[in-house]
């Protein structure tokens, strides 16, 4: 492939401090952030602004903002540290057995119990030097995915955004919605009616991207509104708060099957269709082709497998 002319004039080294003044906008604190002098830093803008024949960062008053190019260069000045970063890291091989790496994976604490659990058990067993850095899935996710900023993302795809659908994605495993109640419960039987859904007291899970959970989409676009006792953000901690109490709630099947509380709970299906969810694992390009990253999705895809 021939260098194109526009990269040949280009200092590499003018990449990392364009980075931190678009993302400091301001000359000290963007030297303060790559440990550099302020001098050498101001030295650096100057030459980028030759470079692209453009200001970059001007003064505002009292602050200082990017103009109209700069606030274009913010994503793809960040794509391309992140493809020399991860070409730095890429090697061409990966042994589980002796080599070190961290991943981070974005996953709920329904995941983090019911798959990455066992991932623990077999790192622990085949791969000593590998660690998970679990993240909660958050309104930044998307973002961090987008920016290559995590290995993978594990989350239903029902309710993953269009970015998120478009990058290399596979299935993992699919669960249901089950109703469930404390197994003493005075008002319920073997089973729960629709119009128990909007009577009794119902255990809320909060989505932790600020929207609402899946099931409680497919409720309300049912018409059909419980009445809210108490919310949580945590799923799997949504079993523990039924018994003792006239509460109900909708949980996940793996989920209810595997808590230990499961003894002191009904288990009833649901009054009304609810679509299962498809939890799916979604990772950046450039990440297709490492072999390490290439190894921690087959181990993920074949545990899930064996669900």
């Amino acid at each position: 492939m021939d260098v194109p002319d526009s990269v040949r004039r280009m200092d590499l080294n003018l990449v990392v401090p364009l980075n931190a003044l678009l993302e400091q906008r301001h000359v000290t604190r963007a030297a303060e952030s790559v440990g550099i002098g302020q001098s050498a830093m101001s030295a650096a803008l100057a030459r980028l602004r030759r470079l692209f024949d453009d200001p970059l960062l001007v003064r505002n008053g009292r602050v200082h903002e990017l103009t109209p190019l700069g606030q274009s260069l913010v994503e793809p000045v960040h794509g391309v540290l992140t493809s020399l970063d991860q070409l730095l890291a890429t090697s061409p091989h990966f042994d589980p057995a002796t080599d070190t790496r961290t991943f981070t994976v974005v996953a709920s604490d329904y995941v983090t119990l019911i798959l990455l659990r066992p991932l623990l058990e077999r790192l622990y067993a085949e791969a000593p030097g590998v660690a998970v850095n679990v993240v909660p899935v958050s309104t930044a996710t998307e973002v961090s995915l987008e920016r290559a900023q995590v290995d993978l993302v594990i989350m239903p795809r029902e309710i993953a955004s269009a970015g998120m659908r478009q990058m290399p994605q596979r299935p993992l495993f699919t669960d249901r919605y089950v109703a469930a109640v404390w197994n003493q419960h005075r008002e319920v039987g073997d089973t729960l009616s629709r119009e128990q859904l909007t009577q009794l007291r119902y255990v809320k899970y909060n989505a932790t991207t600020g929207g609402a959970a899946f099931v409680d989409i497919q409720l309300a676009q049912l018409g059909l509104e419980p009445r809210v006792a108490l919310s949580t953000l945590s799923f799997t901690l949504v079993p523990w708060l039924l018994p003792g109490t006239s509460l109900f709630a909708f949980v996940h099947e793996r989920l209810v099957s595997s808590t230990p509380v499961r003894r002191e709970l009904r288990v009833l299906e649901p009054p009304v269709p609810l679509h299962p969810i498809a939890e799916t694992m979604f990772w950046h390009p450039v990440f297709h082709n490492d072999p390490a990253h290439h190894w921690l999705r087959e181990c993920v895809t074949t545990l899930a497998a064996n669900l």
